[in-house]
């Protein structure tokens, strides 16, 4: 019983590889032929087609979903619970993912419809509906269901913004509480979780528009600052790399190393916590990101699944530099948890003081966490409107809640919410991995036919 309490998700993931490997024949390895065109036309923004928002945007939007605490916390998870062999296994996932990625982006393009306000309809409960048939439509609101259900208990909001409080509980480290219905609030937490949640809604009130506008400037700061920091850390430890990836490949296949021996480290433990963080950080195979996707000012599906596809290679970067900075700094053989392991990685990393080191990590979070509120806002929304026919006084009161579970999220202790955004994780994708093998023979004969492969 509890192997089955502790591994439930492990046929999610099964389901979700092989449909990768699955899409990665049909496609004939096109995310090995044709990732440098996709990196080119990832570059190049485009307003031309129907949509809402220029393809640069609405990548943008997605980015910001996916670039979040799963980048940063949960690598660091990854590797603290199955060992540094979880970073192989991720990867493993990531690679067979992009065809996955590939073919989500060319369905949010190839069903989309507008709604009478110029509004797009798009992603997994479009491709179900206008791509599957009008039989298949209870699929389709179960996955809008779930989606929008996911964003505002899960992903979107609490686990994101709680993330946040504890990364300003580092620094500053509260010492005054106040009492909320019989609950011990830090003084930090209420007013972080007050300005947060106003923010958010001054931006997610303002509609795609504002979104899009706000993404388009934040997700790229935020990626180089990270990336160059960590970079930075990992210069730092360079001769410990070699190292690093040799511990990474022998902890991938073996149990039997001393280290593993001492940890309780297996090859079980490497795969599913690999492969589960790294669907969490990456997103390939739920079905989110085509929601955003299918915003674009685009009339080409094949340039939006490449577009989708090296989006992914960005979050598997962010990830493949998390890990080797947490196995660098030995912040994975600490007996610490989530958060506090990266910090502790920037602090012997940087050889900065380690508060400014910490100052430096937390800001890329919050950025992170931020923008993930804010995307994964649009992913709820679309679904929302999609399941009450686009009825304006449901999506508002929908984002208000929204933004209200924002701040519970960040005064409250959300442990629980963290493994509900696991589940509801899990279940999004069941629909979607179902519609991506339906319409796999169209996506295979458009794609070969148009980028002759």
């Amino acid at each position: 019983m509890r192997f089955i309490i502790n591994y439930w998700y492990v046929p999610i993931l099964i389901l979700i590889f092989l449909t990768g490997i699955v899409l990665t024949i049909k496609l004939k390895g096109i995310q090995f032929r044709k990732m440098g065109l996709a990196f080119k036309l990832m570059l190049k923004s485009s307003s031309d087609g129907t949509g809402e928002v220029s393809t640069f945007q609405a990548l943008c939007i997605s980015l910001s979903a996916t670039l979040g605490t799963g980048n940063i916390i949960g690598v660091s998870t990854a590797l603290a619970l199955g060992g540094a062999g979880s970073l192989f296994w991720m990867f493993i996932f990531a690679v067979v993912g992009l065809a996955t990625k590939y073919t989500e982006g060319y369905l949010a393009i190839k069903y989309r419809k507008l709604n009478d306000e110029g509004e797009v309809i798009g992603g997994p409960f479009a491709y179900i509906e206008y791509g599957m048939g009008k039989k298949y439509i209870p699929l389709a609101k179960i996955f809008a269901f779930l989606a929008a259900l996911c964003a505002v208990m899960g992903m979107g909001t609490m686990t994101q913004s709680n993330a946040m409080v504890d990364g300003l509980n580092i620094i500053f480290k509260p010492k005054h509480f106040v009492t909320i219905f019989n609950y011990d609030v830090s003084i930090l937490a209420l007013v972080a979780g007050l300005i947060i949640t106003v923010l958010c809604g001054i931006i997610l009130f303002g509609g795609l528009k504002r979104i899009s506008v706000v993404c388009e400037k934040i997700i790229p700061f935020m990626a180089i600052l990270y990336i160059c920091l960590s970079l930075l850390i990992i210069i730092f430890n360079i001769t410990k790399v070699p190292g690093a990836f040799l511990t990474i490949f022998e902890m991938a296949f073996s149990s039997k190393s001393v280290i593993a021996g001492i940890t309780g480290y297996s090859v079980l433990r490497a795969i599913t916590n690999g492969a589960q963080k790294g669907i969490f950080a990456n997103e390939a195979g739920l079905g989110s990101t085509p929601i955003a996707l299918a915003t674009a000012k685009t009339s080409s599906a094949t340039d939006e699944g490449l577009i989708s596809m090296a989006a992914m290679v960005i979050t598997m970067i962010v990830c493949l530099i998390t890990g080797l900075v947490v196995i660098v700094t030995d912040a994975w053989l600490n007996p610490l948890e989530g958060l506090y392991i990266t910090d502790y990685a920037f602090k012997e990393g940087l050889f900065f003081n380690e508060t400014f080191s910490s100052i430096l990590l937390i800001v890329c979070l919050c950025i992170f966490a931020f923008s993930s509120i804010i995307g994964w806002c649009v992913y709820g929304e679309k679904s929302v409107s999609y399941l009450t026919n686009n009825n304006k006084l449901i999506r508002k009161i929908y984002i208000l809640i929204y933004v209200l579970s924002v701040f519970f999220g960040a005064i409250l202790k959300v442990d629980l919410i963290w493994n509900l955004a696991d589940i509801f994780n899990g279940l999004m994708a069941i629909p979607n991995l179902i519609a991506l093998i339906f319409l796999s023979k169209l996506v295979q004969v458009d794609t070969i036919k148009e980028l002759q492969l």
